[in-house]
């Protein structure tokens, strides 16, 4: 090899390895100016506990969760919910659900998947408990609706009803339509 092709292959090698160079720059500067990835922006929870309270600061209410996640549009879902209301507000129900949705900036938890709400028997009342497929609880004002078919059961009593509006802390319960019951003595 003479002396001009050492240079030549010198040079190949010094304008292969600049090349490298300056595009292994840009693309780090190309990576930096990208947008944060929407998908990758929420957070995702395991055995995730939340705490709801009155504007007065002290404890409503306690939903926990198997997992919960922050999708697209800021809502979150869970998946295995418990939600609990603190004793402070002597409002005794229990709800559970296979997945639940909280979405945005809205307080209302909407229920679905074997949904049960249970409220202990007490001295004067059996227990009480209602079953559906889907329904949106507003924890803050103690308030359950659906429009699809509810099943309620006090004690031994049994009705059934397409939609439902319950005051959980008046212990109030409206039935929408197609009522029937089973009573006995």
């Amino acid at each position: 090899m003479n002396a001009k092709s050492v240079t030549l292959y010198v040079l190949l090698a010094l304008a292969a390895f600049g090349s490298w160079y300056l595009a292994r720059q840009e693309a780090g500067e190309e990576e930096s100016r990208r947008p944060l990835d929407p998908l990758h922006r929420g957070f995702y929870l395991v055995d995730a506990r939340i705490l709801g309270t009155a504007p007065t600061g002290e404890l409503l209410y306690e939903i926990e969760a198997e997992h919960a996640e922050q999708v697209d549009d800021d809502s979150i879902d869970f998946t295995n919910v418990r939600l609990d209301y603190s004793p402070e507000t002597d409002v005794p129900w229990s709800v559970v659900a296979d997945s639940a949705t909280i979405r945005g900036d809205e307080r209302r938890v909407l229920l679905s998947g074997d949904v049960r709400a249970v409220s202990p028997a007490s001295e004067s009342q059996p227990e009480t408990e209602i079953r559906t497929e889907y329904l949106e609880l507003d924890p803050d004002n103690f308030v359950a609706e659906t429009e699809q078919r509810v099943q309620i059961r006090i004690g031994e009593r049994s009705l059934t009803a397409t939609g439902m509006l319950a005051s959980l802390d008046e212990d109030r319960l409206e039935l929408k339509s197609n009522v029937s019951g089973k009573f006995l003595p």
